[in-house]
């Protein structure tokens, strides 16, 4: 026997409701996320991770597993991407009007292509990790600061030239890449600049920070 399903006009007009009410959902709560977002100063960290509970506890577990400063995890997704989670580079624009195509697959907090992600999921065995999930973003840039020390002999806590090579790769850093880029290296010096200040900033609130993940808090 085949059996037939269709929808009556009834049922098709309310799937389409219902269909409309979920995409409707999804926007709302994109569009709430970005507006929260904006009105958290992500330019103190003390006052960040007192709106971003989780995310202390994030860096955190980075820093204690790869070593990589609190500081350096946040100066380099704030430079990134502003802690937008979905953001991507700007596409280009054909004749200044037309949206062409992106000039990378970078996507996330901080900006990672996909084959430098590829390369960290084979490496850790992180299969499920998301360059949207906050956690998954600063374990990966614990792991990729890692790579650097050992492959480059970079400092975790030399900033600028932690964020050139995070810039142009390892091999890129290697082959002085950024001499050319007079740009980078005022962006490297910025990046430098907020880490600095966002370890400032923690020795005023870390020992309160640690004390709430003790009890329970995060």
């Amino acid at each position: 026997m085949i059996c037939s399903h269709h929808l009556s006009n009834s049922q098709g007009f309310g799937f389409l409701q219902s269909e409309s009410s979920i995409i409707f959902s999804l926007i709302l709560i994109f569009t709430v996320a970005c507006a929260s977002l904006k009105q958290i100063d992500t330019a103190n960290s003390c006052i960040l991770f007192d709106s971003k509970k989780g995310w202390y506890k994030s860096t955190k577990k980075s820093f204690d597993k790869w070593g990589a400063p609190i500081a350096l995890q946040l100066a380099i997704i704030n430079q990134e991407s502003s802690f937008n989670q979905f953001a991507k580079p700007k596409r280009k624009r054909l004749f200044g009007i037309i949206p062409g195509s992106r000039p990378s697959t970078a996507f996330g907090y901080a900006q990672v292509t996909n084959p430098t992600w590829h390369w960290y999921i084979s490496r850790t065995g992180n299969k499920n990790a998301s360059r949207a999930n906050f956690q998954d973003v600063t374990d990966f840039i614990g792991w990729y600061s890692e790579q650097s020390k050992k492959m480059l002999g970079i400092p975790k806590n030399d900033f600028y030239n932690q964020y050139l090579a995070y810039h142009e790769g390892q091999s890129g850093w290697k082959n002085k890449s950024f001499n050319s880029k007079k740009w980078l290296l005022g962006v490297a010096k910025k990046v430098e600049t907020d880490a600095n200040k966002y370890n400032n900033q923690l020795k005023d609130c870390e020992n309160k920070l640690n004390a709430k993940g003790l009890f329970g808090i995060f």
